[in-house]
């Protein structure tokens, strides 16, 4: 089947992860990113952040950019997998917003 039913709903940190790698960004700027996108809400630990990476990686949605040997801080972009997956995402959660909006009764979509 397609890519959405692949790749299913994108969890909240992934989908920060791609909105900030629009532009190139290394490691703790996408952290940062992360946390100011969210106010403050989402914190990525180390961890979860280079797992996510890889992760993207290897779905093609983000590729490192070549550095230099000795560089220490590896730069990330979304690729136009990555974007089309946060374009999807957003077209499933207007989706779900209108649904509840809907069922929920009297407010406007």
């Amino acid at each position: 089947m397609g890519e959405s039913t692949e790749r299913g709903a994108l969890t909240e940190a992934v989908f920060y992860i791609l909105l900030s790698l629009f532009e190139p960004m290394h490691g703790y700027g996408i952290m940062q990113n992360v946390r100011e996108l969210s106010g403050g809400r989402i914190e990525l630990g180390a961890g979860t952040l280079y797992g996510a990476i890889g992760t993207l990686v290897e779905k093609g949605w983000i590729v490192p950019l070549p550095s230099e040997k000795d560089a220490r801080k590896k730069e990330y972009v979304a690729t136009d997998r990555g974007r089309a997956a946060v374009a999807a995402e957003l077209d499933r959660l207007q989706e779900l917003l209108g649904n509840g909006r809907r069922i929920l009764g009297g407010m406007k979509p």
